[in-house]
């Protein structure tokens, strides 16, 4: 049996309304390919390298497209088991079932999980009118709504709107409500993290992808029936939520990235006690001056200056370097302020003088592929 893959357009302003075709879907009984109603370039861009309409076997229940950040995304095949084992292996995680608040667009596999756990859950997900962007007032009443049932609650993020929510009063108690805060799509600011604790807001950080149904390790630790390895100086990981493959359009061969249960990921990696460390992607090291850098390793030296809010690397085509490390950045810290800091880092020892970026910018926004999702490709533009 065969089901025909069923475009699925969600509305940021009311995305519950795919609940009932995403029963159907987690019963077996149709398939859907979720795309942002609001956002129409990515939806055709879906649309025309997915294929909706095409058939597709009918244990699938998703497919949930990658952030495409290497080019052209592919489509994660999600069975019901993988969904459903991803919702129950995080509840078991957190403590337990509760409520949850819908803050990430309904169209990427961190918003369809919260829809999948409230469904888990049996409960009606709360949620956050994302029409025009992120709104802490809202997201601050329907919080303090939640916490009236009595139940534990929860809500995931981006690392944007964690440091949106936490730059006002407002925000900053609403998330003092929920028994965790979910907060992956990309690596969070040490010093964000570190305020959030201080400020006793519970973040449990999350890393996956699509691939793996969401989340599958938080806090560096595998949640439960999920695994993780090292190959090669590649996180590889698996688990029952591992998706079964990728949707292939015409009979074309792709990437063998999925196989025999495991997903092997883009991130270089370290395992140590148990605790998984991720270095940074290996489609983004950058070669300069013959010695390699993994521009998540300045990235992260960057947001440790005060000022800086967040901050991409990149490499810049250089005919005597090979690449110019170049660094794109928001906040309120200027070029000299950022030079200081990082010779101060140099006399520390925690980088080397080489990596100090031969050209930083300063930019209101940092370009996004999606929730939380830097677009590199775009930042590198900036650079011409």
């Amino acid at each position: 049996m065969t089901h025909l893959l069923e475009l699925t357009p969600v509305d940021p302003a009311n995305p519950l309304a795919i609940m009932p075709a995403l029963e159907e879907a987690l019963t077996g009984q149709r398939t859907l390919l979720p795309v942002p109603a609001n956002d129409p370039a990515r939806a055709n861009l879906l649309r025309n390298t997915l294929k909706p309409g095409a058939p597709i076997a009918d244990d699938v229940a998703l497919v949930v497209s990658t952030s495409g950040s290497t080019g052209t995304p592919k489509g994660a095949m999600l069975t019901p088991a993988n969904l459903i084992s991803s919702a129950d292996a995080t509840h078991q995680a957190l403590g337990g079932e509760g409520q949850w608040l819908l803050a990430m667009p309904a169209a990427y596999i961190a918003g369809i999980q919260v829809l999948v756990r409230s469904m888990v859950a049996g409960v009606e997900p709360a949620f956050v009118d994302l029409s025009h962007g992120f709104n802490v007032s809202e997201f601050a009443v329907r919080a303090h709504e939640l916490a009236r049932t009595g139940e534990r609650t929860y809500t995931a993020l981006t690392p944007m709107q964690l440091a949106k929510a936490t730059s006002t009063l407002k925000g900053i108690d609403a998330l003092r409500t929920f028994s965790a805060v979910l907060v992956g799509g990309a690596a969070t600011n040490p010093r964000l993290l570190d305020s959030a604790k201080k400020l006793r807001i519970n973040v449990v950080t999350t890393y996956g992808s699509s691939e793996t149904s969401g989340g599958c390790v938080y806090n560096g630790r595998p949640i439960a029936g999920a695994r993780a390895k090292i190959v090669d100086g590649r996180i590889h990981l698996g688990g029952p939520m591992v998706a079964r493959g990728y949707h292939s359009v015409n009979s074309l061969p792709l990437a063998d990235d999925l196989k025999d249960g495991w997903f092997r990921t883009s991130d270089a990696g370290s395992l140590e006690g148990g605790v998984l460390t991720v270095l940074g992607r290996t489609d983004n090291v950058i070669s300069s001056g013959g010695l390699k850098l993994h521009p998540e390793v300045l990235e992260a030296e960057l947001l440790r200056i005060d000022g800086v809010t967040a901050a991409t690397v990149i490499g810049k085509d250089d005919d005597r370097l090979g690449q110019r490390i170049c660094a794109a950045y928001t906040g309120s810290a200027t070029v000299p302020d950022i030079l200081d800091a990082l010779a101060d880092a140099e006399d520390s020892g925690r980088i080397a003088h080489w990596q100090i970026p031969k050209e930083l910018k300063s930019v209101a926004a940092l370009p996004q592929l999606g929730p939380g999702k830097v677009d590199r490709a775009t930042v590198l533009e900036l650079f011409d």
